[in-house]
């Protein structure tokens, strides 16, 4: 059975699913409730229970103890009935607070010769609240900063996932390929970046990539099929050879499974077996996408591909504000791009 949930004093509704808990559904939906651990041990989630049930079922949750009644903890609690909650609300990016956190290195994946993924584990009272397509920093000893995008969607915060290519010379990616192991501490601060989904556009929305700049684009698109959306979606991911898509599999499943999504992979430098798109990725926009002024558009990548791209664009009358990206412009300072 599912509960209506309303949001005081917003008056904002979301419907929470069977088996699902208050803060599962509002995630999942892109409504912002605050949180930190997930657990009911922080009580970052904390909100006024002005009408309705809501249950525990592995008993009274811990942040709970020493507070009345009226107190309730969405991380956990499940709805009996329909509620009405009143609680702050994140309205955007900027409005969750960055945070400095130790964290571990749980698995390394090597996804291309120059490509890994990194899978990174918060200690066990802890979550990061993010918003898809923010990033975060590494704190190294000296005090320097390396940023890289978090390439998973909200909803799924056991852990984070970095996608990193070694840059030669690179002082954190040298080390990262060459002498990292599984269950290295690291410090990191996070979340950063505004460079997030426009929900209250109705615009379809096109995706465009360059080399891990495919990172937060991943988290933001499987951050949408979450929530259910049916906007048409259009992803273009371009690197320079078959070998650098390095999830070549994953938008190819996507497209498979929702009908609204589609993928176009774009080379510049193709071998001789290679039969798709080839070129600049944004040329290869440009051919196939006459009305431009109708999309939102999402770009990551290299600070060239970046300029390139907002630059033709706006050629062809796209406004400034339907343009969003992330185009690691701090690299020399915090990225090991």
């Amino acid at each position: 059975m599912s509960f209506e949930v309303t949001l005081s004093p917003s008056g904002r509704k979301f419907v929470v699913q069977d088996g699902e808990s208050v803060l599962d559904a509002a995630v999942r939906l892109g409504v912002g409730l605050p949180y930190g651990c997930r657990s009911g041990r922080c009580g970052s989630c904390m909100a006024n229970l002005v009408e309705g049930q809501i249950d525990y079922p592995d008993g009274p949750p811990e942040a709970l103890e020493m507070e009345s009644d009226e107190k309730c903890l969405p991380c956990v609690g499940f709805p009996q009935s329909d509620l009405t909650l009143q609680v702050r609300e994140v309205e955007s990016a900027a409005d969750i607070e960055p945070r400095i956190l130790p964290c571990r290195v749980e698995r390394i994946d090597h996804l291309a010769h120059d490509v890994i993924r990194l899978w990174l584990k918060l200690p066990e009272d802890q979550r990061l609240q993010f918003r898809a397509g923010q990033y975060l920093d590494f704190i190294l000893a000296d005090g320097s900063k390396r940023a890289f995008s978090i390439a998973n969607a909200p909803e799924d915060d056991k852990l984070i996932e970095l996608h990193i290519r070694h840059v030669d010379g690179g002082k954190f990616t040298d080390w990262a390929f060459g002498q990292m192991q599984d269950k290295a501490i690291l410090r990191i601060e996070a979340p950063l970046g505004t460079f997030v989904l426009d929900d209250d556009s109705a615009r379809p929305w096109l995706f465009i990539g360059g080399g891990t700049g495919f990172a937060p684009l991943k988290g933001q698109i499987e951050h949408s099929f979450n929530k259910g959306t049916t906007r048409p979606m259009r992803l273009y991911w371009g690197v320079r050879s078959h070998e650098d898509l390095y999830l070549p599999d994953l938008p190819a499943e996507w497209a498979k499974a929702h009908s609204n999504f589609d993928f176009v992979p774009v080379l510049s430098e193709p071998g001789a077996n290679w039969e798709g798109r080839t070129g600049f990725v944004h040329e290869a926009v440009l051919a196939d996408i006459p009305n431009l002024p109708d999309y939102d558009i999402y770009m990551a990548g290299p600070p060239i591909m970046v300029k390139s791209a907002r630059d033709a664009f706006l050629a062809k009358g796209v406004p400034e504000g339907q343009m969003h990206y992330d185009s690691f412009e701090y690299a020399a300072e915090t990225r090991d791009k």
